[in-house]
């Protein structure tokens, strides 16, 4: 089998894991919405223990966690909820970036065409987008800010904790933290952060499942507006049945993260060096400011070398990308990397790595001999 280093996409599940969701499908198997019985009270402490452990690695409370199936989805409750609310009536401007996930760019385009104005902040060449520039294009009847805390595609950390520093107490603030959720601990407890979204899947869960933390501020939360009806669960902004082992498998997956952060950080940096000294013998450009990225990502450019070609070559060897596993049928050029400002040649050898702490040694000299043949 290959080395697999697209952990950006969706990491391997840690057994602890595995082993609590198991249970909750083959011994555990109440409905959480089953009152009348132990299975269903041992689900419903189940999901409420789970609350706790997400809410734990922000810092909210547990009423502060809405489970979603993922990121995705609850992107789209809060941009589309809260367009759809009172507030969203009366202030109809949106701020975000040029270099946000599809699942915030799309809504927004849809939010457009319902007459919404938006302000996308492109970034430059570093793939960072200045905090002041967001802050500037904040209007009176600016209703949202959302950026995303760390690109997908570059691992480029963006300046959240000034922007949120810096933005009128009206105004709500909605950050991505698919990629940074039980990685980046502090910057993501900031009280004036009102919404988060967030995946297990990208934190050694199951796929399938995640959550939108909805903080309260000065005694009130964002008024998002459900997009689907029936049923009432999670506050009636997400009703359906609960997946209780994925959400089960969720919470485990975040206690892990909470107490093993330092540790599976400090292995990330040490496979980072072998990633870091291969793609510098092969003349790889950086893409993306180095001063401020995760320690698990690096998006590098080979000159000479069609990225599709080098994962064609590298099959077998190394699992690999060239972007957003969420839009890898399309072949259009990356647009994170053109928000960036980078020409078409760089654009079309990039290359994305992405590990983890699971994440086995590898064979670098072999995967650059495979590669110079190609150059």
């Amino acid at each position: 089998m290959p080395v697999y280093l697209d952990c950006n996409a969706t990491t391997p599940v840690e057994s602890e894991v595995l082993e609590v969701i198991t249970r909750y499908l083959a011994e555990e198997y109440g409905n959480a919405g089953s009152r009348t019985h132990e299975f269903g009270v041992r689900a419903k402490q189940a999901v409420e223990r789970a609350r706790e452990q997400v809410a734990a690695v922000v810092a909210a409370r547990r009423d502060d966690v809405i489970f979603t199936n993922g990121a995705t989805e609850s992107n789209n409750i809060v941009l589309l909820g809260l367009a759809g609310s009172t507030e969203g009536a009366t202030r109809r401007h949106i701020v975000s970036t040029a270099i946000e996930h599809k699942a915030v760019l799309e809504p927004l385009e849809h939010l457009m065409k319902r007459g919404f104005e938006v302000t996308l902040i492109h970034p430059g060449a570093s793939g960072r987008v200045d905090a002041q520039a967001v802050l500037d294009a904040v209007r009176p009847d600016t209703l949202l800010v959302s950026v995303m805390h760390a690109n997908n595609e570059t691992g480029v950390v963006q300046p959240v904790e000034a922007i949120a520093a810096g933005l009128p107490n009206e105004v709500w603030l909605h950050v991505d933290a698919a990629q940074t959720f039980g990685k980046l601990i502090p910057p993501l407890q900031n009280p004036r952060i009102d919404l988060i979204s967030v995946s297990a899947h990208k934190i050694f869960g199951p796929k399938g499942i995640g959550a939108l933390i909805s903080r309260r501020r000065n005694g009130q939360r964002a008024p998002v507006s459900p997009l689907m009806f029936g049923g009432g669960q999670e506050r009636g902004v997400r009703p359906g049945t609960q997946a209780v082992h994925l959400i089960a498998g969720f919470g485990m997956a975040a206690e892990l993260a909470l107490r093993d952060h330092v540790e599976r950080e400090a292995a990330c940096l040490r496979f980072r060096d072998g990633v870091l000294t291969a793609t510098s013998q092969l003349g790889g450009q950086i893409n993306g400011d180095q001063d401020h990225c995760l320690p698990h990502v690096l998006n590098v450019s080979l000159p000479g070398l069609n990225s599709e070609a080098a994962m064609v070559t590298l099959k077998g060897v190394l699992a690999l990308s060239n972007g957003s596993a969420c839009t890898s049928t399309s072949y259009d050029p990356s647009h994170v990397l053109v928000a960036m400002g980078l020409d078409r040649d760089r654009i079309d050898s990039a290359l994305r790595l992405s590990w983890c702490h699971l994440t086995p040694a590898v064979d670098w000299p072999h995967v650059c001999e495979l590669l110079r043949r190609m150059m």
